[in-house]
């Protein structure tokens, strides 16, 4: 189940990231029963986030807190965490990317996600696993392909 809210005072439609979140747990192959929450929050509350739980300084995209220290295909119901996205920030990617700010936030929904299940990119190797995951993940997604 995910569980999505829109605290980000833009007004902006969360289906497509609920469904693109969904789309990326079935593709890792997480229990159908695990749950998750998305919230869009506005750059204030990002930052805050961001500084009390990252130790960093203002507002970032995406922020993933895990809680079930759930697995790809480890077939463990549970709460896989809480996604949280700033939209202003993606909106701001996408221009400086070229692309719209949909195809920014998917690619943030599906890097948070990857990011609850233990994933990580601070090392070359990890960044190399991690990113072609999610360029598989989203590839998929845009092309209709359902998850293996």
């Amino acid at each position: 189940m995910i569980e999505a809210t829109d605290e980000s005072g833009t007004d902006l439609d969360l289906d497509p990231y609920v469904a693109v979140a969904a789309h990326a747990m079935r593709w890792m192959k997480v229990h159908p029963e695990a749950e998750l929450s998305v919230t869009a929050v506005d750059e204030a509350a990002m930052a805050e986030l961001n500084g009390r739980w990252m130790d960093k300084e203002g507002p970032t995209d995406v922020l993933a807190f895990p809680m079930d220290e759930l697995r790809p295909g480890d077939g463990v119901e549970g709460v896989l965490g809480d996604l949280v996205l700033c939209p202003t920030v993606a909106a701001r990617q996408a221009e400086e990317a070229g692309h719209p700010q949909q195809a920014e936030l998917e690619l943030l929904t599906v890097h948070g996600v990857l990011h609850l299940l233990g994933y990580d990119h601070a090392e070359p190797d990890e960044h190399r696993e991690m990113f072609g995951l999610q360029d598989e993940i989203l590839d998929a997604w845009r092309n209709g392909d359902p998850a293996p």
